[in-house]
């Protein structure tokens, strides 16, 4: 099965299919990716073997103003992405296809127009189902239509896929192939078909973050005596939301969190947690106050990482490549989950709905 992976970030897709080919369901090859951020691409080549004649693509909008271009990519039977979301979240401006970065899914659609493969797998914020009071997607949905594709999708959660974060996100199936009309792509089906199998595949996973979160870190990684308070604020008159630490399920990692976030919206730990692996929660007997007297640090890169499904190596392969901590970081929170892609696809493979 051939594959080309847009906007890949540090490859969350093709990690995947990379452990799709590894337990033997099905032998993926990556013909080619586009990524226009040079420190994603440095993570992504670090942990990848590209292939002599993969075709690496660059900037996206550069490669597809050229329909020659586009004709010169080799043919491929799976095409996946997940094209920029900021214009589409509930976090930004939500300016949707008024907005360059929302242009994005038009390239996507250039290259399918001619390349016709036989099956999409696209990746976005929740949403994307209901910005512009469903128009943006109805528009998604028709323009591939146009072009003879059968479209599905559904809201998947990580954390129901064997990965401690809450992190909904949409995914966009679309297929040449006239499938069965029983057929349904429904995140609850996927995960009960995932359930019966994770266990036996090559994917890490883990059921709460204190089984991912490391013993001994960096002291930078603490956070200062003047900070804590800001960090474990409730808010502001203008904002109010509850800035709980210890999270066992964690929020969903964002692009921004090296910058420093209250608790409402990032992921914050206290030592005696992590020394306990969650049996001490101090979140439970003292206020705010008392806590803020605590050592509390925030994620590593690496267990930013692993809470996308990714192996340590990934982070440590990039840091070794030259890549700070704050575009690590970034990484991960652009990334997508490892283990849900896998079983998304998992669920197709084993359904006949995608076959060579």
């Amino acid at each position: 099965m051939k594959h080309l992976e847009l906007f890949a970030g540090i490859g969350g897709f093709r990690r995947a299919m990379d452990l799709l080919t590894k337990d033997n369901i099905m032998k993926f090859h990556c013909v080619g990716y586009s990524e226009i951020d040079s420190k994603a691409e440095t993570t992504y080549r670090s942990n990848y073997s590209i292939d002599e004649d993969e075709i690496v693509m660059g900037d996206i909008v550069s490669f597809t103003n050229s329909k020659k271009n586009i004709k010169s990519l080799p043919d491929f039977d799976l095409l996946t992405g997940g094209f920029p979301c900021q214009t589409f979240s509930m976090m930004g401006k939500q300016a949707g296809f008024d907005e360059d970065r929302g242009q994005m899914f038009f390239r996507i659609m250039d290259i399918l127009t001619i390349k016709k493969p036989k099956y999409v797998l696209l990746e976005n914020v929740k949403n994307l189902r209901n910005h512009d009071k469903g128009r943006t997607f109805d528009r998604i949905k028709s323009e591939l239509e146009s072009i003879g594709y059968y479209v599905y999708a559904d809201i998947f959660n990580t954390a129901d896929f064997h990965l401690p974060q809450t992190r909904n996100r949409v995914l966009i199936f679309a297929t040449t192939i006239k499938v069965p009309k029983n057929f349904q792509f429904s995140a609850k089906l996927i995960e009960e078909e995932f359930d019966k199998r994770y266990k036996e595949t090559s994917l890490v996973h883990y059921e709460t973050v204190n089984e991912l979160l490391m013993q001994n870190v960096d002291p930078k990684y603490f956070l200062s005596e003047r900070i804590k308070p800001t960090v474990l604020a409730d808010g502001s008159s203008n904002f109010k939301s509850k800035s709980d630490i210890n999270m066992k399920i964690a929020r969903p990692l964002t692009a921004t969190m090296h910058k420093m976030h209250r608790a409402c919206q990032d992921n914050y730990y206290s030592q005696d947690f992590i020394s306990s692996y969650g049996k001490v929660n101090p979140v439970e007997t003292m206020t705010k106050e008392e806590l803020s007297k605590l050592p509390i640090r925030k994620l590593t890169p690496e267990e930013a990482f692993m809470l996308q499904g990714f192996p340590v190596e990934f982070a440590l392969n990039g840091r070794a490549s030259g890549v700070a901590d704050g575009a690590l970081y970034k990484q991960a929170g652009n990334a997508v989950s490892v283990n849900t892609i896998y079983a998304v696809l998992y669920f197709l493979i084993v359904n006949n709905i995608i076959h060579d």
